[in-house]
């Protein structure tokens, strides 16, 4: 099963300064149909304006994974960490037993970004960020897994919940395959481009929800990058 969910039938709201869409049920946005995916509780869109960001704030229990799109992110948090990720790279937070945060835009351009919660294994660990850049053309005609709790990923930014986070970038015509696995849950959006995901066609900032598919087929009908998350 592939439900394609259009951009247009996204949840949302622009702040002026951010513009977000949700793909499931989140702050003002509720749809009972998408409170989850499996593990995958939030993924939203959010565009940022240059020379501004979300103020801190506090997490708790959610492993939250930021892919950047465009320009870049800087994040403060309260245990002393800083740090900025570029377009194409990756950055996890673990909630764990509770953080502060803020993520700011301090470009002269704006910065797009993909926000992505993933319900953690468990309660009571203590919380933890890390960041990673990965080679650029990396991801050139394949999957590379970006944050993973599963076991032997160990080149990714871990995560600790039953997932895993992969990326690709693909020419038109190219295609790759993902053994997702009949009991998991897929979710693929692509940043850019457009893809047909089993004989379904994905626009870009769609949302593709896979489930009871063993193995996930992507052809680029476009240029396209394309994040995907495998859930329990």
């Amino acid at each position: 099963m592939i439900e394609r969910r259009p951009f247009d039938t996204l949840g949302g709201a622009n702040h002026g300064w951010l513009d977000a869409k949700h793909h499931f049920s989140f702050a003002d946005y509720r749809d009972a149909n998408r409170i989850n995916w499996g593990a995958l509780r939030v993924w939203n869109d959010d565009t940022i304006a240059p020379q501004s960001g979300f103020p801190p704030h506090p997490h708790a229990n959610m492993e939250i994974i930021t892919y950047v799109r465009e320009g870049a992110i800087t994040h403060e948090d309260s245990l002393g960490n800083r740090g900025r990720t570029e377009a194409g790279d990756v950055q996890v937070m673990s909630a764990g037993t509770g953080i502060r945060h803020a993520e700011y835009n301090l470009e002269n351009e704006t910065t797009k970004i993909f926000q992505i919660w993933i319900m953690p294994n468990g309660h009571g660990h203590a919380p933890s960020w890390g960041a990673k850049p990965f080679p650029k053309g990396a991801s050139a005609g394949k999957f590379i897994t970006l944050a993973s709790g599963l076991e032997g990923d160990t080149d990714a930014l871990p995560i600790r919940a039953d997932a895993r986070v992969v990326g690709a970038t693909l020419k038109a015509g190219e295609s790759v395959e993902y053994p997702l696995g009949l009991a998991r849950h897929g979710y693929l959006v692509p940043a850019k481009g457009k893809v047909d995901v089993n004989g379904v066609v994905i626009n870009a900032r769609d949302g593709a929800a896979a489930h009871n598919e063993n193995v996930l087929r992507v052809t680029a009908i476009e240029d396209s990058e394309i994040v995907l998350v495998d859930a329990a």
